[in-house]
């Protein structure tokens, strides 16, 4: 479908640029299983939750919370917060079993802790402040 999408809307840019204009620069694209290992090392070495938004670039409810997402992130640094690319990493994105983007992975040590499915832009800061506070425990 993005080739679709690419072909009727262009491909001046690529998904990271897609992804980037829509998130907070404290929101890592993650277009490759060794990105997303490395940063879910990085998290684990580093004691923090990591969010993982399993999205799309050119789905409406992912370009509407991907601003939220970002200012979360910005908001709260304790956290490492991902975006995924199911299009690019489907294979990937089908072993989480993504039946809706976008849904939201928490992840604490490798293993998942939480999950919250849609683009509530008022549920989701509520279930990301309860995850940040639980961290400081």
């Amino acid at each position: 479908f993005l080739r679709i999408f690419k072909c009727l809307y262009g491909d001046s840019k690529d998904e990271e640029e897609l992804y980037s204009e829509l998130t907070g620069k404290n929101v890592h694209i993650i277009t490759t299983i060794q990105s997303w290992e490395e940063k879910l090392t990085e998290a684990t070495r580093d004691g923090k939750i990591l969010v993982a938004n399993f999205s799309t670039p050119w789905s409406g409810p992912c370009r509407s919370i991907a601003p939220t997402y970002g200012e979360l992130a910005d908001k709260y640094p304790s956290l490492m917060f991902l975006t995924v690319d199911v299009d690019t990493l489907a294979e990937f994105s089908t072993s989480w079993e993504i039946s809706a983007t976008p849904t939201f992975f928490f992840i604490k040590e490798g293993r998942q802790v939480d999950k919250f499915v849609g683009a509530d832009k008022v549920q989701l800061p509520k279930k990301i402040a309860a995850v940040a506070n639980a961290t400081r425990v």
